[in-house]
């Protein structure tokens, strides 16, 4: 099989009402609804701090996880789920906001830096960083000063409706990662957006 044997979808935010329709969020935005698409039921897990659903896709059983730790400390849900189902970096998908792309972009790839996300900067240590990537893209507020705020706020309507078109075109093409692999699902997630296809595409 040429796919990705993925067994752990990872979608990173903050735990509470108060972050719920934040832009920090939108990993958690696309969890809850693959597994609404997939029939899949979140329940807390304090074992592994986190919320766990256990889904189908594409006829490949795998976790999703809502670390619950908050942002800077997502590295030990996840590191604790995988050893414990013992799931190796590369079966591990991550979705989370991406302030480097506009509202309604949203890329794949695997392996790469933090890219100052302070979720991924704490998970790569501690299971490696050739875990997928999907990043979800909510915009900048132009100032590095403001960023703080922005990410933690909500979108407006318009940015909220292109954030959720992004994360179902993401969704979408995760079936297409497990079945054919990332140059197919990279190729047909980039070319969406308008961007150039291929598992090197950043």
């Amino acid at each position: 099989m040429s796919g990705v044997p993925l067994k752990l979808i990872v979608g990173l935010g903050n735990p509470g009402a108060e972050y719920a329709r934040t832009r920090h969020n939108a990993g958690f935005w696309l969890a809850d609804e693959l597994a609404r698409r997939s029939g899949g039921t979140f329940r807390s897990d304090s074992r592994h701090q986190g919320e766990l659903a256990k889904v189908r896709i594409d006829g490949t059983e795998l976790w999703l996880l809502k670390p619950m730790s908050f942002m800077n400390r997502s590295g030990g849900p996840v590191q604790s789920v995988a050893n414990f189902y013992k799931i190796p970096v590369d079966s591990i998908l991550v979705a989370y906001d991406d302030l480097d792309f506009p509202a309604g972009v949203i890329k794949l790839k695997q392996g790469g830096g933090a890219a100052g996300h302070n979720g991924i900067r704490d998970i790569a240590p501690q299971v490696g960083d050739q875990f997928w990537r999907l990043r979800i893209g909510i915009g900048h507020p132009g100032d590095r000063t403001a960023v703080l705020n922005y990410v933690l706020g909500r979108p407006s309507a318009e940015d909220a409706r292109l954030i959720e078109d992004a994360i179902g075109a993401g969704l979408d093409v995760v079936p297409l990662l497990i079945s054919e692999g990332g140059q197919k699902a990279t190729h047909r997630l980039h070319s969406r957006n308008g961007l150039p296809g291929g598992a090197g595409a950043v």
